[in-house]
């Protein structure tokens, strides 16, 4: 019992740490990969360095984006989910 009691800040420290940090990257993780998979071609985007486009082909990893400066392929998980949807909703 006493041995118990001297794992148990450690235990509740540990809980602590995954519902405040664990358990929400991974739901952020699993909502980007829902944002990436549900793209289509004409869809809108911002990437995370700041490039808008518009989506013109799609392979199973990367993204054909067609700019004003012409067409640029990189991978789907360079699209900014947050960027994208405050685009969407202007």
């Amino acid at each position: 019992m006493e041995q118990l009691q001297q794992f148990a800040p450690f235990i509740l420290m540990f809980v602590v740490i995954y519902f405040f940090m664990i358990r929400p990257q991974q739901k952020r993780a699993k909502n980007e990969k829902a944002f990436e998979s549900s793209l289509k071609v004409g869809d809108k985007i911002i990437t995370k360095s700041g490039l808008h486009g518009k989506v013109a082909e799609l392979a199973e990893t990367t993204v054909v984006i067609e700019t004003m400066s012409g067409k640029l392929k990189m991978e789907r998980s360079a699209i900014s989910m947050e960027m994208s949807a405050a685009l969407v909703k202007k």
